[in-house]
């Protein structure tokens, strides 16, 4: 068993303001908002993800704001939790691949027109995204042609939350230079991202990667025993699951359309490998995704083995369950990260439309799919990509990584140095513009990127 090291998060913060004076002579978000009694934020995501992080981003708006915040927008349960009503489910935008978007552009661009009215009508002091860069971009853009359409004197500033993947593309920082146009910050969670953009013309800091929101808040995850593991609603008959149970954290994707891509495959993978573990047990991670969680439970009657839905929604929860496993099986995206800070060894898979697969080989540049393998430039973690990613080819790289521990402890101290990258260091925080009252509240990712946004003055 592996147990999830503690990772230090605090550290002095009263450095962060060394530049805040310099900027006082221009007027501030809070300044304006002052004047209105209030600041009002319009934010949208259209992922799983991105719901977590705007809900934290919200959480620290709310700590660190001096004046009452009002919201609106787009976001999951999450965000609704923090006080957003959304316009509608964010589900509706969560459609991955180029080839997969194609029936619902329309439908999008409803949205998007639906989006545009209600930010106008709302007269934020700020607008935010939260990555899903598609939807986000389209939104920024024809907002600042609208604002500038209506000569408006203070327009709304714009913020979007993790930088696209330049760096995986041919040609991905040519396309950078555009996005001043209707960018004003850009929030990069990976190192070197901040650097890049701003080389490009592209303001922005690097806050650190929401991964470590997650260390922040558990502080130190305690590790159990698969036997000690009892999570509600189990789709066992028992309350508890055997000590010599073979344990399997699957974690099939955010959205509807991969999660029905990925389940079946990881279905036929689990029952090859039922003879060589006779105890094998899943625990199944649902997404906070109303569509992925009726898909699951419609499949469960035809899962090969015993199984355990993980809800969302807790942290502690999750990495408890992360705990209690040998290994993992996960369809690539932020998770795998999530797995490296708990130490599991782990197993990223891929397919999308076969058009979409054939573009990615065309366009990347980069030989890996899994932030780790990408940040470390090393295949830490074995990946199954496209045609690779098939039941026998899943099942024997499992087998291999729950039999082979130095196959297993390559992955676990390759994680330290994972969060070490993952983390700004002081004197790169020291470059961004922040308020004094964050000297109050230890460093996280969300505080760092809200005291930016009160802080924030255009030049």
């Amino acid at each position: 068993m592996f147990r999830i090291s503690k990772i230090k998060l605090c550290f002095p913060l009263s450095t962060f303001t060394k530049r805040y004076s310099s900027f006082q002579a221009t007027k501030s978000i809070l300044d304006k908002a002052a004047i209105d009694g209030e600041l009002r934020v319009f934010i949208v995501s259209g992922e799983v993800s991105g719901d977590k992080i705007g809900s934290r981003l919200m959480s620290s708006l709310k700590k660190l704001s001096p004046l009452p915040l009002r919201f609106h927008g787009i976001g999951g349960s999450l965000m609704c939790k923090q006080g957003l009503t959304s316009l509608f489910p964010m589900e509706d935008l969560a459609v991955m691949g180029v080839w997969e978007l194609l029936p619902h552009l329309y439908k999008f661009r409803v949205m998007l027109k639906k989006t545009i009215d209600a930010a106008t009508k709302f007269k934020p002091h700020v607008v935010v995204t939260v990555d899903s860069k598609g939807f986000s971009f389209r939104l920024l853009k024809e907002l600042r042609a609208r604002y500038n359409k209506q000569r408006l004197d203070h327009s709304p500033v714009h913020f979007h939350y993790v930088a696209p993947s330049f760096w995986a593309w041919n040609g991905g920082e040519s396309r950078l230079g555009g996005l001043s146009e209707f960018v004003d910050h850009l929030f990069c969670i990976l190192p070197n991202e901040e650097r890049v953009c701003r080389e490009n013309g592209v303001e922005a800091s690097f806050v650190g990667h929401p991964v470590l929101e997650d260390a922040s808040e558990l502080n130190l995850v305690r590790t159990c025993k698969p036997q000690e593991l009892k999570l509600e609603g189990l789709s066992l008959s028992k309350d508890s699951l055997p000590s010599d149970s073979t344990v399997i954290s699957v974690l099939p994707g955010s959205r509807l359309q991969e999660v029905e891509r990925m389940l079946p495959i990881f279905s036929k993978a689990m029952k090859l490998l039922k003879d060589p573990f006779p105890n094998l047990v899943t625990l199944i991670h649902v997404a906070s995704n109303s569509q992925v969680d009726h898909y699951i439970e419609k499949s469960l009657h035809e899962w090969p083995v015993p199984a355990i839905l993980v809800p969302s929604g807790s942290t502690q929860l999750k990495y408890e369950a992360f705990g209690a496993s040998q290994a993992a099986l996960c369809t690539s995206g932020t998770v795998a990260v999530e797995l490296q800070l708990a130490r599991l060894p782990s197993l990223v898979a891929y397919r999308a439309h076969f058009l979409t697969e054939l573009l990615i080989r065309y366009k990347a540049k980069i030989p890996y799919i899994s932030l780790p393998n990408i940040l470390l430039d090393s295949p830490i973690i074995p990946e199954a990509l496209f045609q690779a990613c098939n039941s026998s080819n899943l099942a024997s790289i499992l087998k291999e990584l729950l039999l082979d521990e130095k196959m297993r402890e390559t992955q676990v101290v390759a994680a330290e140095k994972l969060m070490r990258l993952l983390h700004p260091s002081e004197g790169g925080m020291s470059n961004s513009i922040h308020c004094n009252d964050l000297e109050t509240h230890r460093y996280t990712p969300s505080n760092l990127a809200a005291s930016t946004i009160l802080s924030y003055a255009k030049h």
